[in-house]
């Protein structure tokens, strides 16, 4: 990866949430990659103002961490606004309820979706595989 850092927006109305997916993921998903530089969201305009800004700066989130049960608007449909209304939508991680609801975050356009409570194999794992997705796009679309 070209870069010597990514950003992960993180998405919950729980700051326990938001606190269980950053050590989860920690300073490194994967030794393979660059260290991680997290931003908070606590509600869903706070995350599209920070996709829409780090856009417009040329900077960029290299990953969403959508919480799927977060109240009044849950990950699964910010996901799916996201997809259809953000250009170049980065990446988007669910964590849903029960793994039953895996239908509802294909709904959602998500890339991938991991189970509450966090398993931090898991979210790291499936973080892991599309930073490294990303920045494959990155590199594709700069050539």
């Amino acid at each position: 990866m070209a870069h010597e850092t990514v950003t992960v927006l993180v998405y919950s109305d729980d700051r326990n949430t938001r606190e269980q997916v950053r050590l989860a993921l920690g300073r490194r998903p994967a030794a393979d990659l660059p260290a991680v530089e997290y931003l908070e969201c606590a509600t869903a305009p706070a995350v599209v103002r920070a996709l829409d800004a780090t856009r417009k700066s040329g900077g960029g989130i290299d990953l969403c961490v959508l919480d799927g049960e977060a109240v009044p608007a849950g990950g699964m449909g910010l996901c799916r606004q996201l997809k259809d209304e953000i250009y170049g939508c980065p990446p988007v991680l669910v964590l849903i309820g029960r793994p039953q609801d895996s239908w509802l975050a294909a709904w959602s356009r998500a890339d991938a979706a991991v189970s509450h409570p966090v398993d931090p194999v898991a979210l790291a794992g499936a973080a892991a595989e599309l930073l490294r997705s990303r920045a494959v796009d990155r590199a594709h679309a700069a050539s």
